[in-house]
């Protein structure tokens, strides 16, 4: 009897990975095309490994508290597209706002507008995290 190789890493559709994600699959294709997310084209679709989805969500395996990274996905509904624009301007500017930072924080927002949903992913630090979170949550409240 043969060895088993070891097992292959996990490998997802987009549809999969965007479900995963709770993103829409035409986002996960932007993020392909952007460069943003390697994938390997398999005919007319794509294939995105499992190690693609931990180094773009930032989930780092046996990461220890000190160099711990949270990812955070907040989903708003019922957003107008002129609130998604100002918010999607304004998060990305607080980002950038902030002091050089040694863990530096990846942001990024998508509109559906056909859902009217914007999606904000947040990946950083904890307390980088946290701060961020506040922001979305008083920006969306006034």
């Amino acid at each position: 009897m043969r060895p088993r190789p070891p097992m292959a890493e996990e490998v997802y559709t987009v549809e999969q990975f965007a479900e995963r994600l709770k993103l829409h699959p035409k986002t996960v294709l932007r993020f392909i095309r952007e460069g943003r997310l390697k994938a390997v084209k398999v005919g007319k679709s794509y294939r995105i490994l499992r190690s693609e989805m931990e180094a773009m969500t930032g989930v780092i395996r046996g990461a220890s508290l000190p160099g711990a990274r949270v990812t955070s996905i907040v989903d708003i509904p019922d957003m107008t597209p002129e609130a998604a624009q100002h918010l999607a301007r304004q998060l990305p500017a607080m980002r950038m706002g902030r002091e050089a930072h040694p863990d530096p924080m990846s942001l990024d927002v998508a509109y559906d507008a056909a859902r009217r949903q914007l999606k904000v992913v947040i990946v950083g630090s904890p307390s980088d995290t946290a701060a961020m979170l506040k922001m979305v949550q008083v920006l969306t409240e006034t």
